[in-house]
């Protein structure tokens, strides 16, 4: 299990929170408890989940993995995205990154989003470029469809792929059945997803069943259910992050899985 690192920034992803320490204090925590892999983006901010991150875990430990994302430019709060995975956009954005997280090297640089004005193999040119010049280790895309992976892979060896996934939103399983096929991790963002109330109280249902909280529950089926699944829950509380973290230890046998499965139809 990761860590999620967009939201200890300000509220709706914008600025810096109002306690900045707390934030260094959980990034710190999550390291304590065996995470090892933490995801960010230079626009989780902008910029400011990336410099506190630098700032709570530098000189990184051996063992913990930084994977950050470009290709997108934003003007204001979280609603406010426009793509950008022009090669001019994205030198300056790993620069950054690598400058804020204070590396030479992103172990895994992932394109934030394909640009629709952008043909998709001018900006896999450039990562791929990027990689061979040893600034980045490991490239991986993300909210991508089979096709995309297939056309990246002509450019370069895709080693994740970071979709929307959960145990109640399953639009993206051929392309988790894809990457289990050619061995990339696949890494699902909003771990419980659907919106839907009556599958939520189905699955409250379950989890109150099994003594465990919903979110506990969601992050316990993604992990049973695939073993290229990456998981990375975000929080800015310390108690939160440690409840998730404890869903490594629940157990589910075949019939809770077959129940969890039947919760939505795959599409």
């Amino acid at each position: 299990m990761g860590y999620g690192a967009m939201r200890i920034t300000g509220p709706q992803i914008w600025g810096m929170p109002e306690n900045p320490q707390n934030s260094v204090d959980v990034l710190q925590r999550a390291v304590e408890l065996g995470v090892n892999f933490i995801d960010t983006a230079d626009q989780y901010g902008p910029f400011t989940s990336e410099q506190l991150i630098g700032e709570a875990l530098h000189p990184y430990k051996d063992d913990v993995v930084i994977g950050t994302k470009g290709g997108l430019v934003r003007f204001g709060p979280w609603a406010d995205i426009n793509n950008d995975a022009s090669p001019q956009h994205l030198q300056d954005a790993l620069d950054g990154s690598l400058r804020r997280l204070k590396l030479d090297r992103i172990e895994l640089y992932q394109l934030h989003r394909i640009d629709p004005q952008v043909p998709a193999e001018i900006s896999f040119n450039f990562l791929a470029k990027a990689q061979e010049q040893g600034k980045i280790r490991h490239l991986g895309l993300s909210e991508v469809s089979v096709d995309d992976i297939k056309l990246a892979q002509k450019h370069f060896k895709v080693t994740s792929v970071q979709n929307r996934y959960s145990v109640l939103d399953r639009q993206w399983e051929p392309v988790l059945e894809y990457c289990i096929s050619q061995n990339i991790a696949f890494i699902p963002w909003f771990p419980i997803g659907g919106g839907m109330v009556q599958l939520e109280e189905q699955l409250k249902s379950i989890a109150d069943r099994k003594q465990v909280t919903m979110h506990q529950l969601a992050l316990s089926w993604l992990l049973h259910h695939s073993d290229n699944i990456l998981l990375i829950p975000g929080t800015s509380s310390i108690a939160h992050l440690e409840e998730n973290v404890s869903a490594l230890s629940i157990q589910l046998d075949a019939e809770d899985m077959r129940e969890l499965n039947g919760l939505v139809s795959v599409q």
